[in-house]
């Protein structure tokens, strides 16, 4: 009996001290992680607050809270440096480009993962090295092509421009996605006598759920950041402007609007964390199927 009181105390203390020893690692790790992380957000948090000061505030010491807060950053944003106009424009660009770019990288991918191809080796090779290709080498020869088809000076000329380079990116995602994709599902579908086209449509395409919500975060994200193509396409019409150019505009020769640019970049950057927000879960999915893949 002794023996075995002697056993279960040392037991016990031997699972106390892993315990604890469990519980300082994860408390080191979690002040290791809080620091990264205060790093990366005091910068949001700080234009969050600036946004909120007059411009004689903005730069007397460090801390967040504003001494007299302002609304007048927003409204001279908004109304006075045409950002709801540029706000309009930018989301037109970004939900048509989110349209075309998903519907098109999934059916390449669709075609490219499923169906036996000549070359298909040498396509995905051709593709992949296109990635490296800065894009200021390619703004020329866009801008070309946009003037030939003439919709160089217009929103739907822009919206097309940013398409191109994150269709081959997504559907790389969407090819190898649909690879592991069981056959048994398309062989089921044509014993009932449905094509490829009603295959890809009615099957394949609502599987790929996580994929497609990957894509439209990241094409979002693309484009309502891209500041050089916007910039090119929309020299000779300010009109045209989307919210990175427009943003610039408070940077003057002499002078720089600071409460009206984090007021400015405020407006712009909500709508993506929201995005986000709302779509985290199949952004995560949708990722480590693609790596799966």
């Amino acid at each position: 009996m002794l023996k075995m009181n002697s056993l279960n105390i040392f037991s016990n203390t031997f699972w106390q001290e892993e315990f604890f020893t469990v519980k300082r690692k994860r408390l080191f790790t979690s002040i290791i992680l809080a620091a990264f992380c205060a790093v990366w957000v005091y910068p949001l948090l700080w234009m969050f607050a600036a946004s909120f000061k007059p411009n004689s505030e903005l730069f007397q010491g460090t801390g967040l809270i504003p001494n007299s807060p302002t609304f007048e950053n927003y409204g001279r944003a908004w109304v006075e440096a045409n950002i709801q106009k540029y706000f309009f424009n930018t989301l037109f660009v970004a939900v048509g480009s989110v349209v075309i770019t998903t519907i098109s990288s999934a059916m390449l991918g669709y075609v490219l993962g499923r169906r036996p191809l000549p070359g298909k080796v040498a396509i995905f090779g051709l593709m992949i090295f296109t990635l490296f290709i800065p894009q200021g080498y390619t703004i020329i020869p866009i801008i070309q092509l946009l003037s030939t088809l003439g919709i160089g000076q217009s929103l739907w000329g822009l919206m097309i421009a940013t398409c191109g380079h994150s269709i081959v990116i997504f559907t790389l995602l969407f090819a190898g996605y649909f690879t592991q994709v069981p056959k048994e599902l398309e062989e089921a579908s044509r014993m009932d006598g449905v094509g490829p086209v009603r295959t890809f449509w009615y099957v394949m395409l609502p599987l790929s759920k996580p994929i497609i919500v990957t894509v439209v975060v990241l094409q979002s994200l693309q484009a309502w950041n891209d500041f050089l193509l916007p910039l090119v396409v929309t020299l000779a019409n300010p009109e045209m402007r989307t919210l990175s150019v427009g943003i610039y505009s408070f940077k003057g020769e002499h002078f720089v609007d600071w409460g009206g640019m984090t007021a400015a970049s405020t407006i712009a950057i909500v709508p993506i964390i929201i995005l986000f927000l709302l779509l985290q879960r199949y952004f995560i999915d949708g990722l480590a199927g693609a790596v799966k893949g």
